[in-house]
């Protein structure tokens, strides 16, 4: 799976919920996994890591998806092209 393939997913999944509950919200929630991967760093175990990770990209594009925003092109754009 690509990023873009990603992205669709967690459109398909949960745009409408995302974007009902508005942009600032859904940002506050990836700020929220940040948090839980912050203290899943401390702990240090590479189950817990890896999931919280996964959580922080979910909400990544979530955001992204309310933004209109494509994640692999922005990437590509920064750290390919660059």
């Amino acid at each position: 799976m690509d990023i873009r393939e990603a992205q669709l997913l967690i459109k398909r999944r949960y745009y409408e919920r995302d974007r009902e509950r508005g942009l600032y919200k859904t940002f506050t929630w990836m700020i929220e996994e940040v948090g839980e991967l912050a203290e899943a760093l401390l702990k240090g175990g590479i189950n817990e890591l890896e999931e919280e990770i996964a959580d922080v990209f979910a909400w990544l594009l979530s955001v992204a998806n309310i933004l209109g925003v494509d994640v692999e092109e922005s990437f590509k754009k920064k750290y390919v092209e660059n």
